[in-house]
């Protein structure tokens, strides 16, 4: 997806100069001090365990934005919907989107519907766009890390890590992945495995009062592996995490293990990952521990030189290239 972005839609896209542009790659433009998003969700089926494509496109727009340091003000949604589909599940989606929005206080204002012709879609596609403004906690976080060492950006982007950095995630990774995968296939995992969907802003903010981030990311597609490459190629640095220390929950690894699966290329919805000055790092982290979102967060790894490079050191010693996945080792969940 990366590379047919990069070589067949991005080039014929005229460039402006932008605070945060679409040569980026970041989850989130920032133009005159707004951050802007937008996403388009495909998600087979429609509802699934722990979610469905209505709390998906919510709290992924709001996470896209929180990310980049900013406070998510409003969300505008388009629903694309097959004929034929039953009003109950249109009013069920509906319902879901009208809960997200409430519960983090960040209105949908605008969007637009259409039907199309029964086949040219299955059930309905959602589109979501959000807007933010840059955090009120943002200028101290950013302050606190240049206490140590210089920042380069004044957001929360891809190419800010420096060697030492520490990497957080703030819990199980996969759980998205494979609650929607086996409850789809019927592989008998959905009773023990559900959807970690949900919003981040609030831990972000948390993150942000303390101090120290340098960049924040939502493992969704691609998952951890992808993520931390993006990181070690835009910012021109190696990173180097351990595998005993990656939080993931026992079904979750029994699911992979049985279905030749890796958890670390698996996307998530409800997860965050930091890259932080190592000095705050603990800090940080018992912050993030003090949420019921964060309470399974852990330090995983750090930055270190080899640029463009990730090495995860395994269970039992050795080490290995962690390279990002060629595909999507389960289509159809985001």
């Amino acid at each position: 997806m990366h590379e047919l972005i990069e070589s067949h839609i991005a080039p014929f896209l005229p460039k402006y100069p932008v605070d945060v542009p679409l040569s980026s790659f970041d989850d989130s433009a920032v133009v005159d001090g707004i951050v802007f998003t937008t996403d388009a969700h495909t998600v087979k089926p429609l509802f699934f365990p722990g979610g469905d494509i209505g709390s998906l496109a919510v709290c992924g727009s709001i996470n896209d934005v929180a990310v980049m340091g900013a406070k998510p003000l409003a969300i505008a949604s388009a629903l694309v919907l097959e004929e034929g589909l039953e009003i109950d599940v249109l009013e069920r989606v509906v319902k879901s989107m009208g809960k997200y929005s409430k519960m983090t206080n960040v209105p949908i204002v605008t969007g637009d519907t259409k039907v199309v012709e029964k086949g040219a879609v299955e059930g309905m596609i959602i589109t979501t766009s959000a807007i933010g403004r840059r955090s009120d906690h943002l200028d101290h976080n950013l302050e606190v890390a240049e206490k140590y060492r210089k920042v380069s950006s004044s957001w929360l982007t891809d190419d800010n890590l420096k060697e030492g950095d520490a990497i957080i995630v703030s819990g199980t990774l996969g759980d998205h992945g494979i609650a929607l995968l086996s409850f789809r296939e019927g592989y008998g995992f959905e009773s023990e495995v559900q959807s970690d969907i949900a919003p981040l802003n609030e831990l972000v903010e948390r993150i942000l009062e303390v101090g120290g981030a340098v960049s924040m990311k939502d493992p969704t597609r691609g998952g951890l592996a992808n993520t931390l490459n993006e990181w070690a190629s835009k910012s021109l640095v190696g990173i180097e995490v351990e595998e005993r220390k990656i939080p993931i929950s026992g079904p979750v690894r029994n699911a992979c293990e049985l279905l030749g699966l890796d958890p670390l290329s698996i996307g998530n919805e409800g997860k965050l990952v930091v890259a932080i000055v190592p000095q705050k790092a603990e800090e940080v982290l018992a912050a993030m521990r003090e949420l019921r979102i964060g309470e399974r967060a852990e330090i995983v790894g750090k930055v270190t030189k080899g640029a463009g490079r990730v090495v995860l050191r395994t269970e039992v010693g050795g080490r290995r290239i962690l390279d990002p996945p060629v595909g999507d080792p389960v289509p159809r969940i985001c």
